[in-house]
């Protein structure tokens, strides 16, 4: 049988990659696992006490849009966090089960099938979260890979594309804090990309999930920016998760935020092609969103992994120290060749950069070649001892 010939050219998935590269390549020392963005610290005690006192709503179908009070918790949370001036329960957010979930299917909701009379483009960074691109693909839009390098802040430079792409877009992905690299968009930088999608009629589809975990000043949201420059409601579309926030990547929980007829198209395709977060689940996560100890308390245990980074890694060539996140992307001069080394010599686990991104277009070297990312996710004292071994290691090779 015949397959779709849409996604003919997707790589292999990173992690399968990853397993592929280290087949047969003994550790040199028991494994210290940096490869995969899962938050290790504690998620508040509480939740499991109220799934098992909620755990009769198993039996039941949640609501489609989410409970009331779910959609309350998290309308008052965006709000307090970015300023915001009314948003609503009913008509401005929307739980998700799990952000993957509102960041793939937004394409397929929002993407329209021509713009400019042609195939629309939706525009990436690069590296990125794959689940863009495949998003993009499965709209019938064109992904189009947008490099973001040191040269430009870590950030993608999207003003500089021709107009003629620029009018043909339809949507823009964009990470802040990125992922891989840590770097943060600023008001500045949300002002000329929200512009940019006012003079060329695009959205801006902002993944914003490591934003509770940063050094010292909250990143800036888009929808902040947005509503601050007064412009189309329907402009921007924001997404938020517990699995960062609030460490719980198993919860499956997250919310998009927008303007009310973006927020009723993805309502609407859910009806017919989605999965409302568990009922339990959902009573779980009112409760998460409206507390903000646990937030805190995460919040310090990073400040500390990044500080140890500094110190440990400060003065080695390659090392850029992240604004945000939980994650270092380190120059190297090969990132397969030194997750090689890393495994073989010191039982490091970490990624390619390779492995998040693509080649460009234009012929450019593959913005993650020469990278590794390396998450912070594991108690200090082991990423203490990953951070050393990293520093011995890619110092002798």
């Amino acid at each position: 049988m015949n397959h779709p010939q849409r996604f003919s050219d997707l790589p292999e998935y990173a992690f399968p990659r990853l397993r592929t590269l280290l087949n047969g390549v003994e550790p040199g020392a028991p494994e210290i696992a940096m490869s995969i963005g899962e938050p290790r610290h504690a998620f508040p005690d509480f939740v499991t006490e109220i799934i098992a006192r909620e755990s009769a709503g198993f039996s039941r179908y949640p609501p489609n849009d989410g409970l009331p009070q779910l959609r309350e918790a998290i309308a008052d949370w965006v709000t307090a966090r970015y300023g915001l001036n009314g948003i609503t329960p009913d008509s401005h957010v929307f739980p998700l089960n799990g952000t993957r979930e509102g960041l793939f299917n937004a394409a397929i909701a929002l993407c329209p099938e021509e713009k400019a009379g042609q195939r629309p483009a939706v525009l990436l960074p690069n590296p990125f979260y794959q689940c863009y691109a495949v998003a993009a693909l499965a709209a019938g839009a064109e992904p189009v890979y947008v490099s973001a390098t040191a040269a430009t802040g870590f950030l993608p430079d999207f003003a500089s594309l021709d107009p003629a792409l620029l009018d043909r877009t339809a949507i823009v992905y964009m990470c802040s804090p990125s992922n891989p690299q840590g770097a943060t968009a600023d008001a500045a930088y949300w002002q000329g990309l929200i512009a940019l999608a006012e003079r060329h009629d695009f959205r801006v589809f902002a993944d914003e999930c490591y934003s509770e975990i940063y050094r010292d000043t909250p990143p800036t949201g888009a929808l902040e920016t947005a509503q601050k420059m007064g412009v189309d409601p329907e402009r921007v579309l924001i997404f938020h998760s517990l699995s960062k926030r609030s460490n719980l990547a198993g919860l499956r929980s997250g919310f998009a935020a927008g303007g009310p007829k973006t927020i009723a198209a993805l309502k609407q395709l859910r009806n017919y092609a989605g999965a409302p977060l568990p009922l339990p689940l959902q009573h779980a996560a009112i409760a998460v969103w409206r507390d903000e100890a646990h937030v805190r308390e995460s919040r310090a245990l990073y400040h500390e992994k990044f500080t140890l980074a500094d110190e440990i890694l400060g003065n080695t060539p390659g090392y850029y120290s992240p604004e945000a996140g939980f994650f270092l992307w380190f120059r190297v001069p090969d990132g397969e060749a030194a997750t090689l080394a890393l495994w073989r010599e010191a039982g490091v686990r970490v990624l390619p950069g390779a492995y998040l991104s693509r080649d460009p277009a234009d012929g450019s070297t593959n913005p993650g070649k020469e990278f590794i990312r390396a998450a912070l996710v594991a108690p200090a004292e082991e990423v203490r001892r990953g951070l050393t071994a990293i520093k011995d290691v890619l110092g002798r090779n």
